[in-house]
């Protein structure tokens, strides 16, 4: 397995009346559950200005702490909720180019 950070991309396609609740489920989410899981190193929430969609980008160290974090208790026990609120694509995958200014 490779030492290179992990990233994994959620889409979530929510009604524009709902963005800010999905928000607050998410950031709770984040704040009770993400935070404390062992592999996790950043999460960053981005709500569309047109209120439609939410992604959530973070960071793990590795494919196996996405699948424990994918498999916790407590995860599973949130992502009905989330489901309520808005529709979920994910992507794992690695950073083949990151530039910068």
């Amino acid at each position: 397995m490779s030492d290179e950070t992990i990233t994994l991309i959620n889409l979530l396609k929510v009604e524009p009346s709902k963005q800010d609740a999905l928000m607050a489920l998410l950031k709770q989410n984040t704040d009770t559950v993400i935070r404390t899981l062992a592999g996790w190193k950043t999460t960053r929430l981005i709500a569309a200005k047109d209120g439609a969609s939410v992604v959530i980008y973070s960071e793990w160290e590795s494919a196996a702490a996405v699948e424990a974090m994918r498999s916790d208790p407590r995860m599973t026990a949130y992502l009905p909720k989330i489901l309520e609120l808005a529709s979920l694509e994910s992507i794992v995958g690695s950073a083949v180019l990151s530039e910068g200014r």
